[in-house]
């Protein structure tokens, strides 16, 4: 699967960087054919990336695209078993790469040909195409001249000690990939410290002889400042040693006639120049001692060009391990990627341990639905000899949560998730989910309905989900219409699960291999909440609550009204 998501992503072009989620395309078409089943499928697929940090981690759920191929689905199944608990969290600390370094030299790379001075234009340096003389004298202002491709002014180019020579074009300023490194640097340093996937360790290391081009490092270039400030220092030092130098009279005439420092004087001078650790030839042996302006200006530019010459240099002969910099990044960026997503999926996992079977029929024990906090495990099943279900029973007693509960197993199951309980079912081709209509009843809702139930295309792995389709028409003839909705796709070989109130009529006309489940409210507890056990049970019509929800309105609210419906519906 690492492959799978790892493809997936570089075609997508997606990044834990990404501030919004990448749109990309759905690899296949969805089982779920209404919007109803896709509202609900996508739902699950929130909950289960609750414990994502980058949006782009849920793109990838679309490598567990929706497959009619069993050995597909035990592949997923095999990866998740297999999966080891990632703590995804430390990734929060990541931040979207930013440039933190760049060259403290000033580069241009220059050619004499027309082709590569095109292609130059691209690499992110200053650039120059040579054609006289007056081209030459501008370089010298540069700290690096990046030399490929030139013939006529090879020899001059030669005595500029700044003058880098290329044979290859991609190896022009190669400083541009330690840029895009240093944007990744902190990063790196996170990942280091907290992951453990051995690929990404892996190629941290191998960048990791780059980092100390990265690094400031104090430059021992002798400046102006410098040497102004250690003059005076020489001249305080002359002028406290000289005191106690005595000279001859030859020495003071040989001052006064020939302008020589007699030799006492030259020592003192040579010692104090000595030890201020600059080359003594810079300066003036005269008293005060003086700067040989012209000799610093050179000593200067030779100790510029040789030490950022020696660095490019040194650039240079790691020139294959920096172009591999973006690529190796991209892996980076990908496996983090991966990292969240599977981090995300092991919190899931650390609650579920059963792997979904496929069966010819559907079959749920102990399972909890995943929507809910402290659910109560639920067991259900459709066989060949009943598959269909009428599910009765009160309002919020469970019948909407568990088709929304089969739904999410259902995508488990593709996905290649485990899940909590025993759970086989068929692979299903197509899941017609069509939710309790919230509005009024009404010609066209039930006109819709009608055309949206005649478009199914059934086969023998169709399931088909209704909460409540009563709710459009008329309660006088819905009873016959769920009776021969069911009958008529019964007939198509589908698995159907509709819930109802109408368990009553539709009994009278149930159709063959349907059976009335329901589920039932036992009582009120000692707050007057009704009790109800979610279990749905099988072939049981699930007896009418509003006596006690009548107790419950006599018992809070104590008129003579409820006491009176109360007592009334007790008599037998």
């Amino acid at each position: 699967m690492i492959g799978d998501y790892c493809k997936f992503i570089e075609e997508n072009s997606l990044s834990p960087f990404n501030k919004l989620k990448t749109s990309v395309n759905s690899g296949s078409d969805s089982i779920y054919k209404t919007k109803d089943g896709k509202l609900i499928h996508n739902k699950f697929l929130t909950k289960v990336s609750s414990n994502f940090n980058f949006s782009d981690s849920s793109n990838l759920w679309q490598c567990h695209f929706f497959t009619e191929n069993n050995e597909e689905i035990r592949r997923r199944q095999e990866f998740f078993r297999n999966l080891v608990s990632i703590d995804n969290r430390f990734l929060k600390e990541l931040k979207k790469p930013k440039q933190m370094w760049s060259p403290k030299y000033e580069v241009i790379a220059v050619t004499e040909n027309e082709d590569t001075f095109v292609k130059l234009g691209d690499l992110g340096c200053a650039t120059k195409f040579l054609s006289s003389e007056y081209d030459l004298a501008e370089l010298e202002r540069y700290d690096i001249v990046q030399v490929i491709d030139c013939d006529v002014f090879q020899r001059a180019l030669e005595g500029l000690p700044q003058s880098v020579f290329i044979n290859d074009l991609e190896d022009i300023y190669l400083e541009r990939y330690l840029e895009y490194l240093s944007a990744w640097r902190e990063n790196l340093e996170v990942l280091k410290l907290h992951s453990k996937d051995e690929e990404l360790l892996g190629i941290i290391k191998e960048l990791s002889p780059l980092f100390p081009f990265l690094e400031e490092v104090n430059s021992k270039i002798i400046k102006r400042e410098e040497v102004a400030k250690i003059l005076d220092e020489i001249n305080a030092k002359v002028e406290e040693k000289i005191k106690d130098v005595t000279i001859s009279g030859g020495s003071l005439m040989k001052i006064l006639g020939e302008k020589k420092l007699p030799v006492e004087f030259q020592k003192v001078i040579g010692d104090a120049i000595s030890e201020c650790g600059v080359p003594d030839y810079i300066f003036n042996f005269a008293i005060p001692v003086s700067v040989d302006e012209k000799e610093l200006d050179d000593l200067i530019k030779r100790q510029s060009a040789n030490e950022f010459t020696d660095l490019a240099e040194e650039i240079k002969l790691k020139a294959k391990i920096l172009k591999s910099i973006p690529e190796k990044l991209d892996r980076i960026s990908s496996l983090v990627l991966i990292m969240d997503f599977l981090g995300g999926i092991s919190k899931y996992l650390e609650g579920v341990t059963s792997i979904p079977i496929e069966s010819k029929e559907l079959f749920i024990s102990n399972s909890k639905n995943y929507f809910l906090d402290n659910p109560q495990p639920i067991s259900f099943n459709l066989s060949g000899e009943y598959k269909c279900s009428i599910l009765t029973g009160a309002n919020s007693g469970g019948k909407t949560t568990l088709l929304e509960h089969i739904i999410q197993l259902i995508s488990a199951f593709q996905i290649g998730l485990p899940v909590n309980g025993e759970v086989n079912m068929p692979i299903f081709e197509e899941v017609y989910y069509f939710a309790k209509n919230k509005g009024a009843a009404n010609k066209g809702a039930f006109e819709n309905l009608l055309t949206q139930m005649s478009e199914i295309k059934p086969g023998n792995r169709t399931l088909i989900l209704a909460d409540e389709i009563e709710a459009v028409t008329e309660p006088g003839v819905a009873g016959k219409i769920i009776a021969s909705t069911a009958e008529y796709f019964l007939n198509k070989n589908c698995f159907l699960i509709i819930a109802t109130h109408l368990g009553y009529e539709i009994k009278e006309v149930l159709p063959l291999h349907a059976r009335i489940d329901g589920i039932e409210a036992k009582g009120l507890d000692a707050d007057f909440n009704l009790i109800v056990d979610h279990n749905p049970v099988i072939g049981r019509l699930a007896n009418s609550t509003p006596e006690l929800i009548v107790e419950k309105m006599a018992n809070i609210h104590q008129t003579e009204y409820f006491k009176h419906l109360n007592e009334k519906l007790k008599e037998k």
